[in-house]
């Protein structure tokens, strides 16, 4: 199975104070909604999934309902898909990235490729847990620009990384 995880295109988020933590709910501003239809082009032509699965906030959402209705495929919302809450330690985060992540490849069974849209810091747990990295002194961070695409892949037993972070079709 092929995964492909995609973070939204630019919100109103990305304008908040420096340290901001991703748990404010903003629309896409107008650049973003561009980047989102460049971003689904793309995806229609190079690598259409069978499924999408995203977050619940607005500047997800919109972007899986863009690529959605691009592709022609069904889009399922979950909860568990949104960025790390205030309320969060690093350790919930990262479990619930695990799970959301388990709970996705079980019900992904049937697909040949899915999509992932959610936020830079799911993105990393669920490239941790598809890695299987451990969760102690873990400081990695898996860089997501605005709609940047990463694929992963279940060939047998083994885990690959196409690329990662891929904005090509912005250019």
């Amino acid at each position: 199975m092929q995964i492909l995880l995609i973070r939204h295109g630019e919100s109103e988020d990305d304008f908040l104070e420096k340290d901001y933590t991703g748990s404010t709910d903003l629309p896409l501003t107008s650049k973003g909604l561009i980047q989102v239809k460049k971003m689904s082009n793309r995806v229609l032509n190079e690598f259409p999934p069978d499924f999408i699965w995203s977050s619940t906030l607005k500047r997800a959402s919109k972007a899986a309902e863009i690529l959605s209705n691009t592709i022609g495929c069904p889009v399922e919302y979950l909860d568990d898909l949104i960025e790390k809450q205030e309320t969060e330690s690093k350790l919930e985060f990262k479990v619930r990235g695990e799970q959301i992540f388990s709970f996705i490849k079980e019900n992904s069974k049937e697909f040949n490729r899915i999509a992932i849209i959610s936020h830079g810091g799911m993105i990393t747990k669920i490239i941790e847990s598809f890695l299987q990295l451990p969760t102690v002194n873990n400081n990695v961070w898996f860089n997501s620009d605005n709609t940047g695409i990463h694929l992963l892949e279940y060939i047998r037993n083994v885990q690959l990384i196409r690329f990662t972070n891929s904005t090509s079709h912005l250019n």
